[in-house]
């Protein structure tokens, strides 16, 4: 019980605890007055460049970059660039550099792009050229088979030509024996056919 009183009791400090920063934007006054006696003309950012022509004590005479001139405190003037301004450059430079690979990136897409079209078209012509090989090596194999037979029946005739040889010499005795009878016949009884 105790417990949760004393957390109740806590409980408005708990929210009342904000996180704060102290802020780095500075605004430094421009004046004509050598001593800032007078009302600024120019409030400066803080980060703003300028030429330093004179310092006197706590002050200091100082050109900006359009050619304005005046006094300002020179307390607050530093010879390194403050954070805002090397952040800003920082950040500039990322987003350059993230412009130049996001170009880079697409300069490289299409290149990029016919590379896989090659490799692609590389793993397709290697395939072939492996099924090209295969049957070329079988093509070679059943050449040397055929090399082989042609050796073995180099003095022999084709079975075609023997058997056309055999079915002319047939037809051509047959012919003959026809002849001869007839010849026979007609010799036999004074020169006529009697079939």
């Amino acid at each position: 019980m105790r417990l949760i009183i004393g957390v109740l009791a806590l409980l408005p400090l708990i929210a009342a605890a904000d996180t704060a920063y102290v802020t780095d934007n500075l605004r430094l006054g421009l004046h004509t007055a050598e001593d800032t006696s007078d009302r600024a003309f120019r409030v400066l950012e803080s980060g703003q460049p300028m030429e330093v022509l004179l310092r006197a004590g706590n002050y200091a005479n100082v050109r900006l970059p359009d050619g304005t001139e005046g006094w300002v405190k020179s307390g607050y003037l530093v010879d390194e660039k403050p954070a805002k301004l090397i952040v800003a450059e920082t950040a500039a430079e990322r987003d350059a550099l993230a412009t130049e690979l996001a170009e880079a990136k697409a300069a490289f897409a299409q290149p990029a792009a016919t590379i896989e079209n090659l490799r692609s078209e590389t793993a397709d012509l290697s395939a072939k050229l492996g099924s090209a090989e295969a049957q070329i090596s079988e093509l070679q194999e059943e050449n040397a088979s055929i090399q082989g037979m042609k050796e073995q029946y180099r003095g022999s005739v084709p079975l075609a030509w023997v058997g056309g040889a055999i079915l002319v010499c047939l037809i051509a005795g047959y012919l003959a024996g026809l002849w001869w009878a007839d010849r026979s016949s007609r010799k036999r009884h004074g020169g006529i056919r009697i079939y």
